[in-house]
């Protein structure tokens, strides 16, 4: 157990337990010190939360109660809560006894605290409010942005501090909750949330029209992870322990892309022990949702640009279902250790792939993740960028570093060390972890302790210290290397020297065939030669997002304008955050040419973004 506060851990020890399981512990160490909440977890912190919300399609708000278990020390005056734009109607004991309270000034990046008055003795608050039309957490789509065309649909997107929106609670990673939560929702509509079920698919029939969906998450989570959907929406099994859930026009395709999620959860737990949540189901959302997965616990949601025919991308699903172990059972205490969570993911991803496709198609994903992660480095300035750190200021770190530099981190100490060994360690890891948050130094103190054991040679060898707090990438970097991909340098090589676009066969390509072909090509292209290219290959009408996407940027490098109606169409339809914000950063790039373009699709297609990637495509064509 991580080390707490003296005067907590003796309460933590004689507390009652909240729900299923006693109170998380939290981290008393300066480096798990949370800049982006307003709580004081120290002094007074949430242990449960339980929420009876109704959600309302026509103001497009929740409205109801928050019901907050509370652990403090002893002479405790007040608890800190996080909140961004609520209305917020009273606060009152659990038996209706009001408290007073204060809403703090808005941070327009953090939101307000919400400071309420503890009597002696309180141990439960009770906070009725209603959420804003513009909820940064929430987004609610008109029957046309949806698959069957009828009914609105509402999804949340919490990660990382956005459930502050929507729930009242202390909104940081290293303050684990339990949770319940009553959704009350219009008749003909279905509800899903992060935890276990607990009124069957349909709920239970209420009064006045409305239908009532209970659930519950007995193991202490970070609150990012609470999130809810309600739409027209059904469900196929994949198997005993998995499923999906979708529009019923999506469903079929759905279930056929991830049907091999079953051999992922038997993979993932072979490597690191047991799946600790129960079921494994997915939801695959609308077009709108902000990101590739978000691995919500028991019910992962996923983007359908995933949805290829092919197969090629549930690398998306392996990766949300390696959460389940990293991220979701060992939480970066803070949002400066991200790399702890995404990271360890993507390595415990590629060897969920690997289990279940074989060693090269893994390659292929990891040599990928390398020509990434050399990107992002050129991009954030080169070697000695800071925002080339894994740990460092939260919401800093360049691209996806956090995701490729803490992946190959894990790879090279694997080489170092043996895969057997290294399995082992990160076996014990995970179970010495469980539900607890994680810091960088945390990590490092254990693997010394429990791998390298004092042994000299190894620590120079593994340089752990230059990997988690320095810039750019330590030489003993591990590079996989894959063949698959090679030969499509090939294909690269004989176009730069001249060769016709009809020499390239594509006939059975995977999505990073098509990745690694379109993003090794020389930006710079002849306007006859991109014609041959989109002829031939047919690239502005491809029904793959990610080959649209690195289409896309090509043209947009070289202002070729024949592609641009395929451009507009795509970044009107696709919400997903790695796919289109390149293509505004392109635009933007291109100075007069592209600026007006940028600004003129955002335009049209703000409406149809979540409120994070409009947020962020909106400082994008700002210049900022």
């Amino acid at each position: 157990m991580q080390r707490l506060l003296p005067a907590l851990a003796a309460f933590v020890i004689a507390a009652p337990a909240t729900a299923q399981q006693a109170p998380a512990p939290i981290l008393a160490t300066p480096e798990a010190k949370d800049v982006w909440t307003h709580a004081e977890p120290q002094v007074a912190r949430v242990t449960h939360v339980d929420l009876d919300l109704d959600v309302d399609f026509a103001s497009k708000t929740l409205s109801g109660r928050a019901l907050l278990n509370l652990l403090a020390v002893a002479g405790a005056k007040q608890i800190v809560l996080d909140v961004d734009d609520l209305e917020i109607a009273e606060v009152t004991t659990a038996d209706r006894k009001p408290l007073r309270y204060a809403v703090g000034p808005r941070d327009k990046e953090l939101g307000s605290a919400l400071t309420i008055d503890l009597p002696a003795g309180t141990r439960q608050i009770a906070i009725r409010y209603r959420t804003r039309p513009g909820a940064s957490a929430l987004q609610w789509l008109s029957p046309e942005l949806t698959a069957g065309k009828k009914q609105p649909y509402l999804f949340s997107q919490g990660q990382p501090i956005n459930n502050r929106s929507w729930i009242p609670t202390q909104d940081s990673p290293g303050i684990r909750q339990t949770w319940s939560a009553t959704l009350t929702v219009p008749d003909g509509f279905v509800a899903v949330m992060s935890g276990e079920r607990l009124d069957g698919a349909k709920g239970t029939l209420v009064p006045h029209q409305k239908r009532r969906f209970r659930f519950r998450m007995d193991k202490p989570v970070p609150p990012y992870l609470i999130a809810l959907a309600v739409g027209d929406l059904a469900f196929k099994a994949t198997g005993p322990r998995s499923g999906v859930w979708a529009e019923p026009a999506q469903l079929d395709a759905a279930a056929h892309e991830v049907a091999d999620v079953e051999k992922m959860i038997d993979a993932a737990q072979a490597l690191y022990g047991p799946y600790r949540w129960g079921r494994y189901d997915m939801l695959v959302l609308p077009p709108s949702f902000p990101f590739g997965g978000m691995e919500n616990p028991t019910l992962t949601f996923l983007t359908p640009t995933i949805i290829t025919g092919d197969r090629s991308n549930t690398d998306v699903v392996a990766h949300e279902l390696a959460h389940s172990w990293s991220g979701n059972l060992v939480t970066n205490a803070t949002w400066s250790d991200n790399w702890l969570n995404e990271g360890f993911t993507t390595y415990f991803e590629n060897r969920i792939m690997e289990a279940v496709y074989g060693a090269e198609r893994a390659a292929m994903y990891a040599d990928l993740d390398w020509d990434g992660l050399n990107k992002d480095i050129a991009e954030a300035g080169g070697e000695d960028a800071p925002t080339t750190r894994l740990h460092g200021d939260p919401g800093a770190t360049a691209g996806q570093l956090d995701y490729f530099k803490g992946s190959t981190f894990l790879r090279t100490i694997e080489r170092a060390v043996g895969r057997t060994r290294f399995d082992a360690y990160l076996r014990t890891y995970f179970d010495r972890h469980a539900f607890q948050p994680q810091t960088s130094a945390g990590f490092l103190a254990d693997i010394r302790a429990h791998l390298i054991k004092g042994d000299a040679a190894l620590e120079a060898k593994l340089q752990l210290d230059r990997w988690a707090y320095q810039p750019g990438l330590p030489e003993n970097a591990v590079h996989v290397q894959s063949p698959t991909l090679a030969r499509i340098d090939a294909e690269i090589a004989a176009m730069k020297a001249g060769g016709p676009v009809s020499a390239v066969d594509p006939e059975g390509w995977a999505t990073q065939q098509w990745l690694r072909f379109l993003n090794g090509l020389p930006r710079q292209q002849s306007p006859a030669r991109l014609k041959e290219l989109d002829d031939t290959l047919g690239l502005s009408g491809s029904t793959n997002a990610y080959v649209r996407s690195a289409w896309a940027e090509l043209a947009i490098a070289n202002r070729y304008d024949p592609a641009l109606p395929s451009i507009q169409a795509f970044v009107s339809s696709v919400g997903r955050g790695l796919l289109i914000r390149p293509i505004y950063e392109g635009l933007m790039a291109q100075g007069d040419w592209g600026r007006p373009i940028a600004k003129r699709f955002y335009e049209g297609a703000r409406q149809t973004y979540h409120p994070v990637t409009a947020a962020q495509v909106a400082k994008i064509v700002a210049g900022g």
